[in-house]
């Protein structure tokens, strides 16, 4: 029967398991009413079976058995399972999952309901025990309120509140040894002065006095050099190049090891000991403050009208002074007169060379034009006045008796008649590349490659008389007239020279553009001022008044500057480029000469497509009177941009 009740046991105890693993798993406290109760007995505690004490176990790695037990036997280690039958075991049963494996006793313990039950609480960071109140009210023993009797009633004694005098004896000896030097302080140690030149040392008192510490220079990385050395030409490249290897004792000896070691200690003792402060400033608070360009407003933002006709490049372009006609020449060799308002080709004028320039005659009344190609220079009469102003013209463009001029003029340049159209012809001895008009109307300078005196002539067309009054030093590029006095400026590749032209002596004045190659030159209207475009796109804007170094330099554009040219009226100038571009900007001119000239980019005009051989656009003019751009281009068109 005994056996039969502990089979019936057994079997509640599996039951209960089953039943009550899901209460298990999540913890509750709703199996706590089934505890076991608490036995404070010796009875229940088990005693261990192996009875080594605090012996390590690792004592009996090497032997068959782990210890002996209560009766001296030795307890002889069990054959530990193999672990895949150990995981089949598992998946069987699913009380092996709450078994453990004593290593003490070298056996498996199942651990019972009450012990999981311990294990889930403390793994949650509860009491183990369920009936554990750890916010119990805390129960004071003594009582404070309504004490009869202090802690203490003894009197308090007469020495706390009198001085003592034993002690006041003791330090009155001791001021009396200290004067008489009885006794001696020792003195503070001096610190040396020395301080950590270039490590950041924060608690040394030297900081505030010294110079302030500064990281070494670094020495660059070998890996950075042998990048920078392929990126420089064979010629520039160091017979040295830096080289890694795997170990110290590949390393081969270095011949300039000591030298280098030498200037590394230069560099360390002769390096600034200067700390630069930054201050933090908002980048667009250093921009400068530009009008709006809606007050800056009119000026050309939009294309109006093409004029479309030449069968080549477009090299240059030219306005009438009443702005109603403008001139085109072209690489096809023709020159043809547009109506500016209505894009019609008035006249065509056929050559059997490139034209090069172009240039209306300032004067009203006066419609001569100027073409230059190749050596000749050749100034056509376009008929559009009236016939007392043609017969004037006629009268103008004769030839007659041409005065013989020197040897040395004579082997410059040479008046022609031109039979072909009707004017004049001035055959120069060298290919023509920049011609200009004076602002009378009757002179026209003329620039050609060569040096000395032969580069920049004047020709009066009154007298046919041709001039060589400058000793030029340099190759000349261009030359323009003053608007209102007797000047020239006369470019050179990489200098600007005034010249005044009724004291035929030194320049009065050398502008150093800083340029590689000056490409144009443009002079303001009132004179003072002047812009200049080089080949590597920048542009110069000079205040002669103020200096003769540039006062703004521009780099907008990536390509050649091909032209620069101010409006007469407008506060405009803009420049074209061989990009297909060309740049509008604000330039306005105060009276006063304190104020700088203010400039603000306005607008980049984009319209002419880029030609096979290259290009963009080749020259670009103002309307005279109306706040418009021409632009002529590599795509053989000529367009008017308008606001």
């Amino acid at each position: 029967s005994t056996e039969d009740g502990e089979r019936e046991s057994s079997e509640d105890e599996v039951d209960d398991d089953d039943g009550d693993e899901s209460e298990l798993v999540d913890g509750s406290d709703q199996g706590s009413e089934q505890q076991y109760e608490e036995s404070d007995s010796s009875e229940d505690e088990v005693a261990p079976r192996n009875t080594v004490g605090d012996i390590p176990l690792d004592w009996y790695k090497d032997e068959k058995h782990i210890g002996y037990d209560i009766t001296g036997k030795k307890i002889i280690k069990k054959e530990k399972p193999d672990k895949l039958e150990s995981f089949l075991a598992t998946s069987d049963d699913y009380k092996n999952l709450y078994k453990i494996y004593d290593e003490y006793n070298d056996e498996e313990v199942e651990l019972t309901k009450k012990v999981r039950m311990f294990i889930h609480r403390m793994l949650k960071g509860e009491a183990p025990h369920a009936d554990f109140d750890p916010h119990a009210p805390y129960v004071d023993w003594f009582e404070w309120v309504d004490a009869r009797h202090p802690l203490s009633s003894a009197p308090e004694p007469k020495r706390r509140f009198l001085p003592s005098k034993s002690e006041a004896k003791m330090v009155a000896k001791l001021v009396r040894a200290i004067r008489k030097g009885l006794i001696k302080f020792d003195k503070p140690e001096e610190k040396p002065n020395v301080y950590n030149l270039w490590g950041d040392d924060s608690t040394s008192d030297q900081k505030t006095k010294q110079l302030t510490c500064i990281p070494p220079p670094k020495q660059k990385l070998p890996e950075e050099e042998k990048a920078s050395y392929k990126l420089m030409p064979k010629e520039d490249q160091p017979k040295l190049i830096p080289q890694r290897f795997t170990t110290l004792r590949s390393i081969p000896a270095y011949v300039n090891a000591l030298k280098e070691s030498f200037d590394r200690c230069l560099d360390l003792y002769l390096c600034p000991r200067v700390r630069k402060k930054r201050i933090n400033i908002d980048p667009e608070s250093l921009k400068p403050k530009l009008p709006s360009r809606n007050d800056l407003r009119p000026y050309p933002d939009s294309c109006y009208l093409e004029y479309k006709g030449h069968t080549g490049k477009v090299t240059t372009i030219s306005t009438d002074c009443y702005g109603q006609w403008i001139a085109s020449g072209s690489t096809d060799g023709s020159v043809r007169i547009w109506e500016v308002e209505t894009g019609r080709c008035l006249k065509i004028w056929q050559f059997d060379e490139a034209i090069k320039c172009v240039a209306w005659n300032p004067l009203s009344g006066l419609s001569i034009l100027a073409v230059a190609m190749g050596r000749d220079l050749v100034i056509l009469n376009t008929e559009l006045d009236t016939d007392e102003e043609q017969e004037y013209i006629k009268e103008l463009l004769h030839l007659g008796d041409v005065i013989e001029p020197k040897a040395s003029v004579a082997a410059i340049a040479r008046w022609l008649p031109d039979e072909k159209y009707g004017g004049i012809m001035i055959r120069h001895f060298k290919n023509v590349s920049s011609i200009d008009w004076h602002r009378k109307g009757d002179y026209l300078s003329t620039v050609m490659a060569s040096g000395e005196t032969r580069g920049v002539v004047i020709h009066q067309i009154s007298k046919k008389l041709t001039q060589k009054p400058f000793k030029i030093r340099g190759l000349p590029v261009t030359a323009l007239f003053h608007p209102s006095r007797s000047y020239l400026f006369i470019a050179t590749r990489k200098n600007v020279r005034v010249y005044n032209l009724l004291k035929v002596d030194e320049p009065v004045k050398k502008l150093e553009t800083g340029m590689r190659e000056i490409s144009s030159l443009a002079i303001h209207p009132g004179g003072d001022n002047l812009i200049v475009g080089s080949k590597e796109g920048k542009m110069c804007w000079f205040d002669m008044d103020l200096s003769s170094k540039p006062y703004k330099t521009l780099k907008n554009h990536p390509k050649d500057i091909t032209n620069v040219v101010f409006h007469r009226s407008y506060p405009l100038f803009a420049s074209s480029s061989e990009d297909s571009t060309a740049y509008l900007f604000h330039g306005k001119v105060y009276n006063d000469l304190k104020e700088n000239p203010l400039i603000v980019p306005l607008e980049i005009l984009r319209g002419h497509s880029t030609s096979s051989n290259g290009g963009g656009v080749l020259d670009c003019k103002f309307h005279p009177r109306q706040p418009w751009l021409f632009t002529a281009g590599a795509d053989s068109n000529i367009k008017l941009y308008c606001h």
